[in-house]
C-alpha cells in the first residue's frame, strides 16, 4: 500500500462525521446541516451540560428579595391628638406651621438620608449580627454598610411614568436583601425608625418655638414695663412742676370752675389748679406697679403667664399612611430558574454547533480536493 493510500486511510478514520466539500468557495448548506446532524449526539451533549451549568448556576447566584410598601401624607383622624395641641397654641398666638405635607416631606428627605441609613444598619442588631459573624475588619464593614445603603430605595409612584397623575401623593419604598425574611424586617425597621426621628424633631421644632415666643414676650414686656415706668417718673416730675407753678400763680382750684379763661403752659399744666394736682400728684405716686392702670399691659402680662405654663408632650402621631404596608415578598428579584437553564441549554447547542462546524472547516483545509468526502447519508 502506497503512503498516500495510509494517509488517506487515516484521515478517514480520524473524522467520523462528512467534511464540507470544495465548489468554488461557495458554502453549501445541506452539506453544513448534514454535518451538525452528524454530530447531533455531542450537540446535545454539549448543550445539556451547558443545561446543568445553568442549573447550578441557579443556586450559586446571589438571591435578591425585595420587600416593597406604599405611603401617603397622613389623614387627619391619625393627628387628632397632634392638632388639639397645636389649636391651644395658636390660641396663645404661636403659629407652628406644621401640617401633613409638610411631616410628609420631612420623612421623604430624612428616608433619602445615606447618613441616616448608615447609621441604622451600623445600630440594628439585626444587620449588625449577621456582619459580625462573618468577622470583618472595619474597613470592610463600612463598604459592606454602603453597598446595603444602596439597596434602600424611595421613588415617587407617578414620576416618570405616563400613567395620569393621582389625586394624591404617594411614594414607594424597597428594600432588596439576600431573603424574604430580612427584606421585610429592615425595611420595616427602617420605616419606623425614621418616622420616630420626624416625630421627635417635630416635637422638637415646637417646643423650641414656644420657648422663643415665651422669651420674646418676656424681654418685649420688661423693656415696656421700663419705657413706662420711666413715662410715669417724667409725669411725676412735671406734676411736681405743675404745682410749683400754680402755688407761684395763686390758683388753687381748677380755673375753668371760677369762669377764668388762662392760656395754660404745654409743658407744666395749671389748669387743675394747685389742689388739683396736688391730688393726682398723690395718686401717681400712689401707684405701687405700672400696670395698675394699664389693661394692656396686665393682658400682655396674663399671656406670658400662660406661655410659660404650656409644656408640649409627647404626642404619638404618623408622619405619613400606609397604603402598602411593607411586604413579604414571594417572588426573587432578576430571571427564573427556568429562564436561565434554557438560556444556559441555548448557548451550549450555538457553541457545540460553531464548536463542530469548526472542526469540519479545519479537517477540510488539511485534504486535498481529490481526498474530500462526500456528505454520507
Amino acid at each position: 500500500m502506497s503512503s498516500t493510500n495510509i494517509k488517506h486511510d487515516r484521515d478517514v478514520e480520524f473524522s467520523n462525521y462528512p467534511v464540507e466539500t470544495h465548489r468554488n468557495n461557495e458554502i453549501d448548506l445541506l452539506a453544513l446541516l448534514d454535518v451538525l446532524w452528524c454530530a447531533k449526539k455531542q450537540i446535545i451533549g454539549i448543550a445539556l451540560a451547558f443545561a446543568l451549568l445553568g442549573v447550578l448556576a441557579t443556586f450559586l447566584m446571589p438571591q435578591k428579595w425585595t420587600s416593597q410598601a406604599v405611603i401617603t401624607p397622613a389623614e387627619e383622624l391619625q393627628w387628632n391628638e397632634l392638632q388639639q395641641t397645636l389649636m391651644q397654641l395658636r390660641v396663645l398666638d404661636i403659629d407652628i406651621g406644621v401640617d401633613q405635607k409638610d411631616i410628609f416631606n420631612r420623612f421623604i428627605k430624612a428616608f433619602n438620608s445615606r447618613a441616616l441609613m448608615q447609621e441604622y444598619f451600623m445600630s440594628s442588631p439585626q444587620v449588625m449580627g449577621q456582619v459580625k459573624d462573618a468577622n470583618i475588619d472595619p474597613l470592610e464593614l463600612q463598604r459592606a454598610v454602603v453597598r446595603l445603603s444602596d439597596n434602600m430605595k424611595a421613588a415617587d409612584s407617578v414620576k416618570g411614568k405616563n400613567d395620569p397623575e393621582l389625586p394624591y401623593v404617594a411614594w414607594n419604598l424597597s428594600f432588596t436583601a439576600p431573603t424574604a425574611k430580612d427584606a421585610q424586617a429592615v425595611l420595616q425597621g427602617y420605616i419606623n425608625y425614621v418616622a420616630a426621628l420626624v416625630t421627635k424633631e417635630t416635637l422638637e421644632t415646637i417646643r423650641n418655638t414656644v420657648a422663643l415666643k415665651t422669651h420674646f414676650e418676656k424681654e418685649k414686656l420688661m423693656l415696656d414695663r421700663v419705657r413706662l415706668t420711666n413715662q410715669r417718673d417724667i409725669k411725676i416730675q412735671r406734676l411736681n412742676y405743675s404745682l410749683e407753678v400754680a402755688n407761684a400763680a395763686g390758683i388753687k382750684r381748677p380755673v375753668y370752675s371760677n369762669g377764668q379763661v388762662v392760656n395754660d403752659d404745654p409743658d407744666f399744666s395749671i389748669a387743675l389748679g394747685a389742689d388739683g394736682i396736688q391730688e393726682k400728684l398723690k395718686i401717681e405716686k400712689s401707684l405701687r406697679d405700672i400696670s395698675d392702670l394699664n389693661a394692656e399691659l396686665r393682658n400682655r402680662e396674663f399671656h406670658l403667664a400662660e406661655l410659660e405654663k404650656v409644656s408640649v408632650k409627647n404626642v404619638d402621631f404618623e408622619p405619613f399612611k400606609y397604603q402598602l404596608a411593607p411586604s413579604y415578598p414571594v417572588k426573587k428579584d432578576g430571571p427564573g430558574k427556568a429562564l436561565i437553564v434554557v438560556l444556559a441549554a441555548m448557548i451550549g447547542g450555538i457553541v457545540a454547533c460553531g464548536f463542530v462546524l469548526l472542526r469540519n472547516a479545519m479537517v477540510t483545509r488539511t485534504l486535498t480536493p481529490e481526498l474530500t468526502l462526500e456528505p454520507s447519508h
